[in-house]
């Protein structure tokens, strides 16, 4: 048995849903959605993971970018936040995602 292999795949399948709906809350740097995702373990990521996903997402015009200058003085950070596109994309996957969850339920019983 490969959990490992399966917990990877399951993470790849999720993880643009997971980054959208954070960015549905507020607008996010790069570095603040790692942090985000690494508070829960089966969704951490790393850069090399989430920035590919981040300029996909924007080449797909699902998000937009703002260079803003730091308050701490440190170099301008990029914030990412969804589009019309990407929040109508969202609504899409969270329909999805409740059409998943009910099947999964349905199998296990519950």
């Amino acid at each position: 048995m490969n959990l490992d292999k399966w917990k990877s795949q399951l993470v790849r399948g999720i993880l643009e849903y997971c980054i959208l709906l954070m960015l549905d809350r507020k607008s996010c740097y790069g570095y603040e959605i790692l942090q985000e995702l690494s508070k829960y373990p089966i969704i951490a990521s790393t850069e090399s993971t989430v920035y590919p996903l981040l300029r996909r997402l924007q080449k797909e015009n699902f998000l937009k970018s703002v260079w803003q200058d730091s308050a701490e003085g440190l170099p301008p950070r990029k914030y990412y936040a969804l589009t019309t596109e990407g929040e109508a994309y969202l609504n899409a996957m969270n329909e999805e995602w409740e059409h998943l969850l009910s099947a999964i339920h349905d199998l296990k019983g519950e």
